[in-house]
């Protein structure tokens, strides 16, 4: 929107002035924008354009959202890190790096609340916008691009994730889970982690025509085995050599293992840390990267 200069004298009926407005004083208001310079803008801006309307679908279960936020750390910490670890600490003590296991424990907790998040939102939504209501085809009658849209989805989710996320942590916090000064970084790589699951499993749900089972199947077969075999609740090295690989390959045991040291300065090589960032960074552009290309693909352009 640009603006002019418009003379007193033309506001509300009766009054002589614009509503609000001094008597004399010029008043500026906004001059639509022309059809041109709306699809330029839309054509610049579009990503941000869709990430807005997908956080504005949000608001209507911002509220299950923010007690799931709240509730859900609230029922894991008191039954895993707290009863449970009156257990292991009394039974167990140094087997996790000198840390009591609330504190082994809670990167882990962070980090699979934000990909079990992501895994929602980058299941149904696409769905969603392909088949069930066919949100995103509106949208693209306008000057957005399919890729826009894709990316204007994940901007969205990735805001989703990371406040909850954040309030997760604030509660570990609270718990005394989190004793390093740089603890708080494990918003962002557990943010990542949700990035590295969450956009491969959209470029996937993005190919299928209709849902015949494959999302129960990625909750059971996918996301359940990464939970409990990703070193979450006791390091990976404790686990059968033959569920090892499952760690290795999730982007759940990458952040918890990065979490870990960031938390409490958990004993790992630099190189190693580096290879779990870079292992979440590569598989979140690869996933987006695929996402944009199949969204193009299926939407015609």
């Amino acid at each position: 929107m640009t603006s002019v200069p418009r003379p007193a004298g033309t506001g509300a009926p009766g009054t002589g002035t614009p509503d609000g407005a001094a008597p004399g004083a010029a008043v500026v208001l906004p001059v639509p924008l022309t059809p041109a310079e709306s699809a330029a803008r839309a054509r610049r801006l579009g990503s941000w354009y869709f990430a807005e309307h997908t956080l504005k679908v949000m608001r209507a279960y911002a509220v299950s959202v923010l007690l799931y936020s709240i509730g859900t750390p609230l029922a894991y910490l008191f039954a895993m890190g707290v009863g449970m670890a009156a257990l292991i600490n009394a039974n167990g003590a140094g087997s996790f790096g000198g840390v009591g296991y609330l504190a082994f424990l809670a990167p882990a907790l962070v980090a699979s609340a934000a990909m079990m998040s992501a895994t929602g939102e980058f299941m149904f939504p696409i769905m969603d916008g392909f088949k069930w209501r066919r949100t995103f085809y509106g949208p693209h009658a306008s000057p957005l691009a399919p890729g826009q849209i894709a990316g204007g989805h994940i901007i969205g989710v990735t805001i989703r994730i990371l406040v909850p996320t954040a309030i997760y942590f604030g509660i570990v916090v609270l718990f005394g889970a989190a004793p390093g000064p740089w603890a708080w970084l494990s918003i962002f790589t557990a943010t990542l982690c949700a990035l590295a699951f969450g956009l491969p499993l959209m470029a996937y749900v993005s190919t299928l025509a209709k849902d015949s089972g494959q999302f129960a199947a990625v909750q059971r077969f996918l996301v359940t085995p990464l939970f409990l075999f990703s070193g979450t609740f006791f390091p990976l090295a404790t686990l059968p050599w033959f569920l090892q690989w499952i760690g290795w390959l999730s982007p759940l045991w990458h952040a918890t293992e990065l979490g870990r040291v960031l938390s409490y300065g958990y004993a790992e090589p630099l190189w190693l840390s580096l290879l779990h960032l870079a292992y979440m960074l590569a598989t979140s552009v690869a996933g987006a990267v695929l996402a944009r290309r199949i969204f193009a693909r299926r939407m015609g352009a």
